[in-house]
């Protein structure tokens, strides 16, 4: 990596690994074989990764991992059908707005900006609205943070005969999923997250049985599961211009996933720079939004300190000064910043992010350990 680029603690894009970067070096014909040879083994692997070789498809789709989610929607909820959307944060409820912009009903559980939503909750929701064709909800919401129960959110979704649609942008291939065992109808992610490609295109993870009755139901021709699945079932290839340099990229991101263990081995990576990131800044005296219980290997929120010291902007470039990018906050609630544990990030880089982050406090005039956070949203315990 060129040592002026950056590390980027946040959830994508991030930072990638030197032999990712390479791996784009090359032109690609969009419609030569040995492209698509690397489009049908990309499939092959994610469909493996996800459980789902024997169940469903993979469909991949040009564009930010928005475009596979509003293609995910559109394609397999029919006009007619009703969803639930769980909500606890932005993604949440941005899956809302798609489903207000496609015109397909939809009621929403809001915890809000970080509680999750529990089965039981759903349950309920279900029983009191049993016209609901589907649920979807967000795997890890980056805004918060948080990791969602996705395990007894598919359960109550099994009981009552609903399907599952999971938003698992940021999660998926470092958080273990079996889409056939869940059940999961749909799973939706893209390459610029934990397998640590770069941006350009995302994926569907799709019941073959249901992706194969939504013939003529998207809203939209370039956003068509079912279309993009038949032409590439048919041809090979992608029906319009493929980012081929980016295809080529999270073929070589999906080699280095295996050899680092796979699912287990990148969660481990993960949870270890997040345990480390969160020991650091905590030693610091910042808090976390959430619990420990509630913390996802992924991104974390910390509440900001308070001191008329403190300003988010002031801090960020004092951080980038020192080589890192975090995020701000996305929290309605409190003020806030956050930290991505993602991407090509060894136990060196979280070291050295929080000799960042102190060496920014003092910057700023703010006493180690920093103060307090002016407001605490009430029940942190989010239980």
């Amino acid at each position: 990596m060129n040592q002026q680029d950056p590390y980027l603690l946040t959830p994508g894009p991030l930072t990638t690994s030197a032999t990712v970067k390479q791996a784009m070096l090359h032109d690609w014909g969009s419609w030569d074989d040995d492209f698509n040879a690397m489009t049908a083994e990309v499939c092959r692997r994610l469909l493996d990764v996800a459980g789902g070789a024997d169940s469903h498809v993979c469909v991949p789709v040009q564009g930010s991992g928005t475009f596979a989610v509003e293609a995910t929607l559109g394609t397999l909820i029919a006009p007619q059908s009703r969803t639930l959307v769980l909500m606890n944060g932005a993604y949440g409820q941005r899956i809302g707005k798609i489903l207000d912009t496609l015109g397909r009903a939809y009621v929403a559980i809001d915890k809000g900006d970080y509680r999750p939503p529990r089965g039981h909750e759903v349950a309920q929701a279900l029983a009191a609205n049993p016209d609901i064709g589907q649920v979807v909800v967000v795997h890890c919401e980056t805004s918060s943070g948080i990791l969602n129960p996705i395990g007894e959110i598919a359960e109550v979704c099994r009981q009552a005969g609903v399907r599952l649609i999971i938003d698992s942008m940021s999660a998926f291939g470092a958080l273990p999923v079996n889409v056939a065992e869940l059940p999961c109808a749909a799973l939706v992610s893209s390459a610029n997250k934990c397998f640590e490609g770069v941006p350009g295109f995302g994926f569907a993870i799709v019941e073959r049985e249901l992706l194969a009755a939504s013939a003529g139901q998207c809203h939209s021709l370039s956003l068509d599961l079912h279309d993009q699945w038949q032409y590439m079932t048919k041809s090979g290839q992608w029906r319009y211009t493929p980012p081929t340099h980016v295809v080529a990229a999270f073929l070589q991101a999906m080699k280095e996933h295996a050899a680092e263990g796979g699912v287990d081995g990148r969660l481990a990576r993960y949870t270890r720079n997040r345990d480390r990131l969160v020991a650091g800044l905590r030693a610091l005296g910042f808090r976390t939004l959430l619990v420990d219980e509630w913390l996802s290997p992924i991104i974390t929120t910390f509440l900001s300190p308070h001191s008329p010291a403190f300003d988010f902007g002031r801090f960020y470039n004092a951080i980038k000064a020192q080589g890192f990018l975090i995020y701000p906050g996305k929290l309605t609630v409190a003020d806030s910043f956050r930290v991505g544990c993602i991407g090509q990030l060894h136990d060196e880089q979280i070291d050295a992010v929080i000799s960042a982050v102190a060496a920014a406090c003092q910057e700023l005039g703010l006493s180690l350990p920093v103060a307090a956070p002016a407001e605490t949203p009430d029940n942190l315990e989010t239980a």
